[in-house]
């Protein structure tokens, strides 16, 4: 019989399983240097995804108020240029959801490794 290998994320890792593994890792195990910079690493990782939906979630913005803009000064453009702007608003929501649970966990995250580093100065 063949050893099947794990499956692949083939769209991208889904963030909240990745968080929610990894925190779940971190609280169980012995604090300990190595894990320390494991945490640390990963922290690194989350603040880089946070600051790249924040790079979209502003272009989002932007992009909804040039399309407000529009429908405001230009209501010729009729049930189209509302269709976009309603599109953007529903995206909008999604992502500052998004941004928020990322916002959220960094700032976990910090205690996290602030209770770690007192417990491995303690042990050490």
């Amino acid at each position: 019989m063949k050893h099947r290998q794990p499956q692949r994320d083939t769209f991208g890792i889904n963030m909240k399983t990745w968080c929610r593994e990894h925190e779940a890792y971190i609280t169980a195990a012995e604090p300990s240097e190595e894990l320390l910079s494991l945490h640390m690493t990963k922290i690194q990782i989350l603040q880089h995804e946070r600051l790249i939906h924040l790079i979209v979630t502003v272009m989002v913005v932007i992009a909804e108020l040039f399309v407000v803009s529009l429908v405001v000064l230009h209501p010729e453009l009729g049930i189209v240029a509302a269709l976009v702007m309603l599109g953007l608003a529903v995206l909008l929501g999604f992502y500052f959801w998004h941004y928020f649970f990322l916002e959220n966990t960094v700032q976990r995250w910090y205690r996290l490794m602030d209770e770690m580093r007192e417990s491995v100065k303690k042990a050490g």
